[in-house]
């Protein structure tokens, strides 16, 4: 069963709690650019990450470079922002810490 797409005013209003991520401009999807000191630090937080990801059965779309991860966080079966997206980007937030 999909989840209830969130629409942009309570996206914009919950990325103010999530720092530096954003609403990508289709609306569909929230982003961020996390950075950390090196490849392990940014290996850590993959991991941490994916498995919190895998106990919510919330996959993230990302992509790593070095100690440089992009993320991008959807529902896919709602085609859009859901509060699992925001749930999720608040677990990564504690995982980059």
């Amino acid at each position: 069963m999909s989840k209830p797409k969130l629409d942009s005013g309570a996206i914009a209003k919950a990325l103010k709690d999530l720092p530096d991520w954003s609403a990508r401009e289709d609306g569909n999807a929230i982003t961020k650019s996390f950075k950390f000191k090196n490849f392990r630090r940014a290996f850590a937080f993959m991991t941490e990450a994916a498995l919190t990801a895998e106990k919510m059965n919330h996959h993230p779309e990302w992509f790593n470079v070095y100690n440089r991860v992009e993320v991008t966080l959807t529902t896919h079966d709602s085609d859009g922002v859901t509060e699992l997206d925001l749930k999720l980007a608040a677990a990564m937030e504690a995982a980059a810490t």
